[in-house]
């Protein structure tokens, strides 16, 4: 194991020397035919792949680099964060099989659960958001082959005892999958807390430029490896050289801009908390909010995605609220460079356990803009919330 850091090793995989002179970069290769010299090693993939859909240059920089982040044996590349969520599933699972999660899970991910694993035999379970470790531990049964985790969860930001709910699984031999897009590999290390499968939509933060869609998987296990492997080839999940190149450049400066999103989240954070319109800020890293305590102890990091839950209100003084910004984009994604905001009080309609609420729901993630005017903005869009609440 290497002594440097994250932030070193993503940069020095790209410098190492004895390869040559070459590029900084691997070059993009656009390729579905790969060409041989001899018959007899058509068949051979020591000389590189043996045909497009295994990955050029960019896509086996891409994937060792994961590997090396997430501490894991191998790391596949699939064509988005869902995709990273569903060829476990899809892998691991089979009809008479039972999965546990919870109503927090990322409402793709459910949607897959409730609709497409459910008309293939496989339950799921989904347990009520703020489930902690020992609840979730004593929901496990002989049925039970896999625990789906979030932490934070998803809009709601509930944190769960990882490590306490892996090692009770493994002792049953029930597999874990732990979506880690919100600690990208950096901040959380699923696999050194005994996950078996560590999931990331490689689309938000390592990417991070709002121009790619990519999902990853990484395992140490060598079985997991290899069904997760053979359900990519069959169902030909595959990403794109010119998205694995975009990605390979965000992994090289995740560490980096992941720190100062972070930095500038809490403060935000802290500002909403103080404001009287605002009844709770959703984000673990801050003092007082859901989580705090386990954030602090399993986390090196933050990210920049928080929940906002206002002092009543309802849609219309939300979508004023919204509306009245100027420097956040009203979009459905995050982990990018530039700060976003959605309404998410609709959402919690979809849950089985839905959440009692003070207010609206408001998600905003925080992107590299000065904090100083991403403030401001703020200020605008609370006022003009204040001012919807008061229109008869």
């Amino acid at each position: 194991m290497s002594p440097h850091s994250d932030r070193t090793r993503l940069i020095a995989s790209a410098t190492r020397r004895g390869q040559g002179r070459r590029p900084v970069n691997p070059p993009i290769e656009r390729a579905s035919t790969m060409l041989s010299d001899r018959a007899e090693t058509m068949r051979d993939d020591a000389d590189g792949p043996t045909y497009g859909l295994d990955g050029g240059s960019a896509a086996r920089q891409l994937r060792a680099g994961l590997a090396d982040l997430e501490g894991a044996a191998d790391a596949f590349l699939v064509p988005s964060g869902l995709a990273a969520v569903t060829v476990p599933l899809l892998a691991l699972t089979r009809p008479g099989d039972e999965v546990i999660t919870t109503d927090a899970v990322y409402g793709p991910s459910r949607r897959f659960l409730a609709r497409y694993l459910a008309a293939r035999g496989v339950a799921t379970r989904f347990l009520p958001a703020d489930t902690d470790a020992a609840g979730l531990i004593a929901a496990l049964s002989a049925r039970t082959r896999l625990v789906l985790m979030e932490s934070p969860a998803s809009l709601t930001f509930e944190m769960i005892d990882v490590a306490a709910v892996t090692r009770a699984c493994r002792e049953r031999g029930v597999l874990t999958v732990l979506d880690n897009t919100w600690g990208a590999g950096l901040a959380f290390k699923p696999l050194a807390q005994g996950v078996d499968i560590s999931v990331q939509a490689l689309t938000k933060y390592v990417a991070g430029h709002s121009d790619v869609l990519i999902g990853g998987i990484a395992a140490t296990d060598r079985a997991c490896l290899r069904a997760i492997r053979d359900t990519i080839e069959d169902m030909g999940w595959h990403v794109s050289p010119d998205d694995a190149w975009l990605t390979l450049r965000g992994l090289r400066t995740l560490p980096v801009r992941y720190a100062e999103q972070g930095r500038s989240g809490l403060q935000v954070a802290e500002w909403l908390q103080a404001r009287p319109e605002v009844s709770r800020v959703l984000y673990p890293p801050l003092h007082g909010s859901v989580g705090h305590d386990l954030w602090a102890r399993d986390f090196a990091g933050a990210a920049s995605l928080m929940g906002v839950v206002m002092t009543g209100g309802n849609e219309a003084a939300g979508r004023a609220f919204l509306d009245a910004l100027t420097l956040f984009g009203m979009g459905y994604s995050w982990g990018g460079f530039e700060s976003l905001i959605t309404l998410e009080t609709h959402q919690m309609a979809y849950r089985n356990h839905p959440p009692a609420l003070e207010g609206e729901l408001i998600r905003l993630h925080v992107g590299l803009e000065d904090p100083v005017d991403l403030i401001a903005d703020l200020e605008k869009g609370i006022a003009a919330f204040s001012t919807a609440l008061t229109v008869p």
